[in-house]
Formats: C-alpha cells, sequence, structure tokens
C-alpha cells in the first residue's frame, strides 16, 4: 500500500518549491506550495482559502494570523503568517491586480481560471503538486498531503517537540502525528550517533 510522505532532503525541497516560480512561472501554483508547507493545513481548507481570510484590502497588507475552522475536525485554527508566507502573499496579491481591474474578481486566493469564480478543485492541486515533485526526481508517495506532512517533519528535526506538532496538526492521538512525522530508521540511528555521553 502506498503512503503519503514527506519531503525529506532539503535541496530537493527547494527545487520542489521553486519550481513554478523559476522553472514553469505560475505564482498561484507556486503560492499554493508555500501556503501548504507553511501553514499545514489540509488541502481542502486550503483551497477555501479566501483573500478576506488572509489579507487587509483596505491597507493592502497580510493579517497576523489565518483563522480557519477544519472541515475535518470541526475545530478553529488559528496560524502565525511568517515572513515567506507573508512575501507570497503579497506578491499573489499584485499579480492578481490586473485581474481586479479588469473586473475579473476572484474571492479565493488559488481560483481555478476561467469564468467561473471557483476554487482550484483537488484533482488540480494534485496534478499541481505531483508536478513539482516529478521535476526533482520525488515519483512516488508525494501528495497534497505530503505540504502537511513536510511541514511536520522539518519542525520535529528543528527541535519541535511531537507534542506540539500533535497540537498543531489538531491530531486526536500522538500515534497519527508519529505517522506524520515519516520517522525512519536513518533518523533513529542519527540520534544514536549525536548523543555521546
Amino acid at each position: 500500500m502506498s503512503t503519503t510522505a514527506p519531503i525529506k532532503d532539503e535541496a530537493q525541497l527547494k527545487k520542489f518549491k521553486e519550481y513554478y516560480l523559476v522553472e514553469k512561472p505560475i505564482y498561484r501554483n507556486y503560492a499554493l506550495i508555500i501556503l501548504g508547507l507553511n501553514t499545514a493545513f489540509r488541502i481542502g481548507d486550503l483551497l477555501l482559502l479566501q483573500w478576506k481570510d488572509v489579507f487587509y484590502e483596505e491597507k493592502c497588507g497580510c493579517r497576523d494570523h489565518i483563522c480557519i475552522t477544519e472541515h475535518k475536525t470541526g475545530k478553529v485554527r488559528s496560524v502565525a503568517v511568517n515572513d515567506s508566507v507573508r512575501k507570497t502573499l503579497e506578491v499573489l496579491w499584485e499579480n492578481q491586480e490586473k485581474n481586479r481591474r479588469q473586473g475579473r474578481t476572484c474571492p479565493y486566493l488559488f481560483p481555478s481560471g476561467g469564468k467561473r469564480l471557483t476554487p482550484l478543485s483537488r484533482s488540480q492541486a494534485f496534478r499541481i503538486v505531483k508536478e513539482a515533485a516529478l521535476y526533482v526526481g520525488l515519483d512516488e508517495h508525494i501528495s497534497c498531503h505530503s505540504l502537511r506532512k513536510t511541514f511536520g517533519y522539518h519542525a520535529w528535526k528543528r527541535g519541535v517537540q511531537p507534542a506540539l506538532l500533535m497540537e498543531l496538526y489538531n491530531h486526536s492521538s500522538y500515534r497519527i502525528t508519529r505517522q506524520y512525522l515519516g520517522i525512519e530508521q536513518e533518523d533513529k540511528d542519527q540520534v544514536y550517533l549525536d548523543v555521546q555521553l
């Protein structure tokens, strides 16, 4: 059975993030990946984000937090907007300014395109993530859920306690969070190599 995996290698992650910025410039797709990696929202919640959720139009600036009610759990989740997300949102707002001037306004951060004012579908989002993954040689086990898992893996590697990640993810058990982290034998081995008493 195939399991969605986090993107662990930092060099691959960097190329993955920059695919829609450098190799195939589509800023909406780039923003989808950056927000997915930095908020750890489930893809369904991410796709439903609207400008009013993240941006003060009257001030032309980002909110400090993105607050949503998760569709899966019904729980309210508040995520601080880091510099990476802030910069991405500001450029996305500027890129969509041309559409607003032409009267083509869509309330969603990630519009599907065309004349319909709808967000990207889950299948469109999957294709966006999969194309960037294939570009960097990650052909298996990468999906939209990998964005969420990648956040947790890299947070854990930077010393964030799994109990706090469990809270951030709104998981009901530590077992689920442990699976998200994708801890493998090499991670366990590194603990023994690093701790020399």
